[in-house]
């Protein structure tokens, strides 16, 4: 134990200790808080392009001119269309708007026409679309003599208001309790889905370098293979834990920085194309809500059961990459074909993962979510949303289980790949491997 204690210590002391960690562990964080800052800006940024627009409302549509927006600006002309046209570089608009007579007012579709030598931008369109629309609409609610309010009482907005049945549901039916519930339910998954891969790689990565340094035959005369297995796992999972505990604490650091220093306030920000701004007091309430129902989430159950799926996951997949790694040369390109077995329950993993979060209590999401090999990323992305508590129960025997195989497997593979040199392993030999005794 002595020993298998020093190894986790060496392992975790160097690499904690590297500039690359360091560095990486406290730029992330100032990255995506710069990140935030620049997008933020990008979507506060106003538009420094006037655009003026002149209409030929040929058709009669317009009562008046279409408003303005932004910084694109409506003029209705009382001029013809082919004299404005001649004069329109002396006029100085960018584009006449083209309303030819309505043929039928019961006909949906009515064609409009800009004349313009630069291109129609993104931006434009919209506003041209949404402007003609609104008056095509009122033209025609005159013209069939219609009664608008009569008309408006058509348009209903509807909305469905989730009621529970028992009172121990009360907490869980909330309006955006399924919107919370599948947002924390990716953003776990998708976090467990890098930890296990990154981690796990970084396992293989660090036997790979032992091995072709000779490092490890020094090693191995005074420890035995199993633990120096043992002790880079759990040695590169206490670094991961721990980048992830500084990250879990700069991450609202940065974000409250920018907030105050930067002037980073999404309830500032212009929606694009005209589209107008969100209301900050709309987006205070929407804010305390959304709390309100992060607040009710179960977190005494969901942070232990990801921590321990964490766990289960990561021994897994770094035991099968250590494996991996020790029969392994420096040349990560010659092992391809031995991590792509690893890489594809991974992948497939994450893929579920996605499809569990608009139906987790699909067939494919119940049993990929026990299945060892997919339950830590998949179950996590169940997790908010309470599954059966036999399903856990059962996810997490299996996990446990499979989790101490492969490590005893992986460690009989390691023992022999260590110390081979100078020969390209394949599959068959590792699973040959497993069966010699030494």
């Amino acid at each position: 134990m002595d020993k298998l204690w020093l190894i986790i210590k060496r392992e975790y002391l160097t690499r904690v200790k590297r500039r690359s960690f360091i560095l990486a562990t406290l730029l992330t964080p100032l990255a995506m808080g710069l990140f935030i800052v620049v997008i933020t800006v990008i979507f506060s940024y106003e538009s420094d392009d006037t655009k003026r627009i002149a209409i030929v409302d040929e058709g009669k549509i317009l009562a008046g001119n279409i408003a303005s927006d932004g910084n694109i600006f409506f003029r209705k002309m009382d001029t013809d269309l082919e004299t404005l046209k001649q004069n329109l570089p002396q006029e100085d608009y960018n584009g006449i708007l083209y309303l030819p007579p309505v043929a039928d007012v019961l006909d949906n579709n009515y064609e409009i026409y800009f004349y313009s030598d630069e291109k129609l931008t993104l931006d434009l369109e919209p506003v041209i679309l949404r402007g003609v629309s609104r008056a095509l609409r009122e033209y025609k609610i005159n013209a069939l003599s219609l009664d608008k309010r009569q008309l408006e009482a058509l348009d209903t907005d509807i909305e469905l208001e989730p009621r529970p049945i028992t009172a121990a549901a009360e907490n869980n039916t909330g309006k955006l309790a399924s919107k919370i519930a599948a947002a924390m339910g990716f953003v776990m998954g998708f976090v467990m889905y890098l930890t296990v891969f990154i981690y796990g790689m970084m396992v293989m990565r660090s036997v790979m370098e032992e091995k072709t340094n000779r490092i490890v035959e020094v090693m191995i005369s005074s420890v035995k293979p199993f633990q120096l297995m043992m002790g880079k796992i759990i040695g590169v999972g206490a670094v991961g834990l721990t980048q992830l505990a500084i990250w879990l604490i700069l991450f609202p650091v940065i974000l409250v920085i920018s907030s105050l220093f930067f002037g980073v306030d999404p309830s500032q920000m212009e929606a694009p194309a005209g589209a107008g701004q969100i209301d900050p007091e709309e987006t205070q309430a929407m804010v305390t809500q959304i709390m309100a129902e992060i607040s009710n989430l179960n977190w005494w159950v969901i942070i232990p059961l990801f921590v321990a799926y964490f766990l289960g996951g990561y021994f897994i997949y770094a035991s099968l990459f250590a494996a991996v790694g020790s029969a392994m040369g420096d040349d990560l390109g010659e092992g391809q074909s031995l991590t792509i077995p690893i890489t594809i329950p991974v992948l497939l993993a994450f893929y579920i993962m996605i499809a569990t979060v608009e139906a987790p209590n699909s067939s494919l999401a119940v049993w990929s979510s026990i299945f060892p090999l997919f339950s830590p990323i998949v179950m996590a992305a169940r997790i908010p949303y309470d599954p059966p508590a036999w399903q856990l129960l059962v996810s997490i025997l299996l996990l446990i289980g499979t989790a101490i195989g492969l490590v005893w497997l992986s460690g009989r593979i390691y023992r022999i790949g260590i110390l081979m040199y100078g020969k390209k392993t394949s599959l068959k030999e590792l699973v040959r491997w497993l069966f010699v005794k030494m």
